[in-house]
């Protein structure tokens, strides 16, 4: 892990002492806080192979199976239009507490759905649970989190997310020779009950106690969370004095300040591009996209397994480059492999015909495009999100990245079978290659480095007017 280099103190308080490393039991709350993102994985992969089986089953076209894959979006978008309110209300564990609980009243809805109607009706009531819980856990993470691990930790959080992809396709691989499909989605309120369980154990943040008001509970759960008694007294006073800056907060900070707007359409911009990349239109219709290449249904279910273990072993990858190589390189080479790979799969799916070196091509590139977003796109983005809102403002700015997304991933979703039917496969992976070209430029022209740099300084930096791009220097700031 990479040092902290010392900054000058703020007014009010201290600055943390240099080389602060993370304490095994801010790391096991940081993991147990990431289960959230578990939740948010399974409900992701497990539609895969559940919607040829229920396709047939309801008589759904491609518009119908586009709404049921979609109304998951637009609960989420939904569900995080409303996450920062409940997050200030309630606490991050509140939030992420009512998340699990949506999880599986949601999960038996679909379940045990008798039509097309009750099974997106399950599927809103999910996605208000991840539209929640995919705003709570990384705040939560980043804020418990010491700078030297906090890339890391955040970027554990879509390790989550592609564990539970990958075992939703395992369940789903298993049980598509029989079309069990209510057994694919039943099987998820298992993890839910185990979350709602989690959840109860976790401490609330110390920067939402502090903003409560009750710096003595933030005392208390700093000292449990940081190495000794003078790192949280030294992190407590920085956190009272960037608190007692401005008496705005939320929309009020964003109205009256332009650089806390600068900040809030970094975090949106971001996850539009992320959402541009192509990764969930490639995950939610996986088994479709390996049967235009000629793949049988059950081989294309395993297929789509193979994706969902690429995507977990290279979000390990990034987990553990994040805070030794930073978030730049890394999104760099992943915006590039990202472009490169769709154009391979565009020709492949063009030019490719039937055979078997084309759909061995075609997996490889699949499988390169899903690793390359893995390293970068995936994690990075969620953790550059969090890093770069102030504390007062962060709940607004994360809610609004946060609600972009799901807007952007609900759009994609509604309209790729749609895409796919006019442009065609080759088409459509050409134009997420070419909006992966404009993230490469978006992240050299604008992304900063933040690895090692503390929340505080990165907030220091941003309302002393320095450049987006710069946000994560070490820099001295006169009070």
């Amino acid at each position: 892990m990479v040092g902290v280099t010392p900054v000058a103190p703020q007014e009010g308080g201290s600055a943390p002492p240099a080389g602060q490393k993370a304490t095994g039991r801010a790391t096991i709350l940081g993991i147990l806080a990431a289960l959230s993102g578990l939740m948010f994985g399974l409900d992701t992969g497990v539609v895969a192979g559940a919607l040829p089986f229920m396709a047939v089953d309801f008589h759904a076209g491609p518009v119908l199976q586009g709404w049921i894959v979609s109304s998951m979006m637009a609960g989420a978008a939904f569900g995080a239009m409303f996450a920062g309110r409940i997050s200030v209300s309630f606490g991050r564990t509140g939030a992420m507490l009512g998340a699990g609980i949506f999880f599986l009243i949601g999960t038996l809805f679909c379940a045990f759905a008798p039509d097309v109607g009750v099974m997106i009706v399950g599927r809103v009531l999910l996605g208000l649970a991840v539209g929640v819980a995919a705003f709570a856990a990384p705040l939560y993470i980043s804020e418990i989190t010491v700078e030297s691990a906090r890339g890391a930790m955040i970027s554990f959080y879509q390790l989550m997310v592609s564990l539970g992809i990958f075992l939703a396709f395992i369940s789903d691989s298993f049980l598509s020779s029989g079309g069990h499909w209510r057994w694919m989605l039943g099987i998820m309120a298992l993890p839910a009950i185990l979350f709602l369980i989690v959840v109860l154990i976790l401490p609330q943040s110390p920067r939402w106690l502090m903003m409560r008001g009750d710096t003595e509970r933030a005392r208390t759960v700093l000292r449990v969370l940081r190495s000794d008694e003078e790192v949280a007294e030294a992190e407590l006073a920085d956190i009272h004095s960037r608190l007692s800056k401005s008496s705005d907060a939320g929309f009020g900070l964003f109205r009256s300040n332009r650089h806390f707007r600068r900040s809030v359409f970094l975090g949106i911009m971001l996850q539009i591009m992320q959402q541009l990349s192509g990764i969930n239109a490639l995950l939610y219709y996986a088994p479709r996209v390996f049967e235009a290449a000629h793949f049988g249904v059950n081989a294309s279910v395993w297929a789509t397994t193979l994706v969902g273990l690429t995507n977990m072993v290279f979000t390990g990858v990034a987990i553990m480059s994040a805070d030794r190589w930073g978030r730049r390189p890394l999104l760099l080479a992943s915006c590039a492999i990202v472009g490169g790979a769709l154009v391979g799969v565009s020709t492949v799916l063009a030019y490719g015909g039937e055979s078997v070196t084309a759909s061995f091509l075609l997996c490889g590139f699949i499988l390169l495009f899903v690793a390359g977003f893995a390293i970068g796109e995936g994690p990075l983005v969620w953790a550059l999100c969090s890093e770069v809102q102030p504390t007062r403002g962060r709940d607004f700015g994360i809610g609004c990245s946060t609600v972009t997304n799901w807007v952007a991933n609900w759009v994609i979703s509604s309209i790729f079978p749609l895409m796919m039917l006019v442009m065609g496969a080759s088409g459509t992976f050409v134009l997420f290659a070419v909006f992966n070209g404009i993230f490469l430029l978006i992240t050299l022209g604008f992304v900063p480095e933040t690895k090692g740099t503390s929340l505080e300084q990165i907030e220091a930096n941003l309302f002393a007017g320095v450049s987006l791009r710069h946000l994560g220097e070490q820099r001295e700031h006169e009070q």
